[in-house]
């Protein structure tokens, strides 16, 4: 039996390191909305919006949480041949852990359940240095 696996190919890639600082977060929520247009989701479609509303989370909770003095945080969004499109934040700190936040009276600390509403699928992988939280979510859907 000659069973293959085969492995999806991204379509096209944007990497891109920026400084963990507000001003880096909201560069890189600019940089997706330009990048989804330049790959035919323009600015004003669903997609796009999402790709935004996901990045602003996965950025700003880099930069608040997974900051470390000296090092910068990575922003990769990668076009799937299934028409999806996969977001991934990497920060240089592995030593704490994802929380929900439950406490109603808490001023922050649910992005992550928005995350958990928007993206098809999303998780953590740990890295050398630090974790990458990455979501995906459906292109074409998102723009009917």
């Amino acid at each position: 039996m000659n069973a293959e696996i085969t492995t999806p190919t991204p379509t096209a890639t944007l990497t891109q390191r920026l400084s963990p600082t507000p001003r880096g977060a909201r560069l890189a929520r600019r940089l997706t909305a330009h990048q989804l247009t330049a790959w035919g989701h323009p600015y004003d479609t669903d997609a796009n919006h999402t790709a935004q509303q996901l990045v602003a989370e996965l950025a700003a909770n880099a930069v608040t949480h997974g900051r470390v003095p000296g090092r910068d945080f990575e922003l990769r969004l990668t076009l799937l041949p299934e028409g999806a499109l996969r977001i991934e934040v990497s920060d240089a700190r592995g030593d704490r852990q994802l929380r929900f936040v439950t406490e109603p009276d808490a001023e922050g600390g649910r992005g992550l359940l928005l995350v958990s509403l928007l993206a098809r699928t999303w998780g953590v992988a740990e890295r050398d240095v630090g974790k990458t939280v990455w979501a995906e979510i459906a292109l074409k859907q998102a723009d009917r």
